[in-house]
């Protein structure tokens, strides 16, 4: 019997309509969805009326979840893996899964779709030649600090998720450490309420009312001198 194959499998970051027809045609064929929230997949699942078997699977359960992983891919079911929005794997559980069955020679295939990486970057303004994703960074200020000083000295731009309660005081940090150099933020990319603000650090600062505390933040930061 054939091996089952694990798809990557894109959702949208917000806006249901940039799913992809590929992307539902998966989801609609496996046998059984990896959700890092199956709440969120139940949302992906309705609207586009599909029902489909779900496991919860996050980085916390991969031990435990990985032989009922293994046995239904030697039974020959192909399984999906979906994070809660975007790309699975950036900044969202699923990097263990994979090596693992690459490890095993399980085929693994990519089902690519929406980005909030690339969407940021390709609106922000800022190089899009080089660019660093840096995902969220340490909450201590000092392991902060350390990682902009690295790689604040690339010839690229730096990209960073950053919680609604903790942007203000990353911004201020950002100034401290690198600078007044240019910046975009984005909020709730795709939504309904979606935000972008361009301007050099110390112009965002000036505006940080507009930066409400709720939704996800993404902070992209031009190389010195740009």
């Amino acid at each position: 019997m054939n091996k089952g194959k694990l798809y990557i499998v894109a959702t949208p970051i917000g806006n249901l309509g940039d799913m992809t027809y590929r992307a539902v045609e998966v989801l609609a064929a496996v046998d059984t969805i990896l959700s890092e929230d199956t709440r969120e997949t139940d949302k992906v699942l309705r609207h586009f009326n599909l029902e489909k078997k779900q496991i919860s699977y996050r980085d916390q359960n991969h031990v435990r979840i990985m032989p009922a992983i293994l046995e239904l891919l030697d039974a020959g079911k192909d399984l999906a893996l979906v994070s809660d929005s975007g790309t699975p794997l950036i900044s969202d559980p699923g990097f263990n899964l994979v090596r693992e069955l690459a490890s095993k020679e399980y085929e693994i295939v990519s089902v690519p779709g929406a980005s909030s990486v690339v969407a940021a970057l390709s609106v922000s303004g800022l190089p899009t030649d080089r660019f660093t994703f840096l995902g969220f960074l340490p909450k201590s200020g000092a392991a902060q600090k350390n990682l902009l000083n690295t790689y604040g000295k690339l010839e690229s731009t730096l990209i960073i998720f950053e919680s609604p309660f903790r942007i203000i005081k990353l911004l201020e940090e950002v100034e401290t450490t690198l600078g007044n150099r240019k910046v975009c933020v984005l909020n709730d990319l795709t939504k309904m309420h979606e935000k972008l603000i361009r301007g050099t650090v110390s112009e965002i600062l000036s505006k940080k009312h507009e930066i409400k505390p709720k939704g996800e933040y993404i902070l992209l930061i031009a190389k010195e001198g740009f």
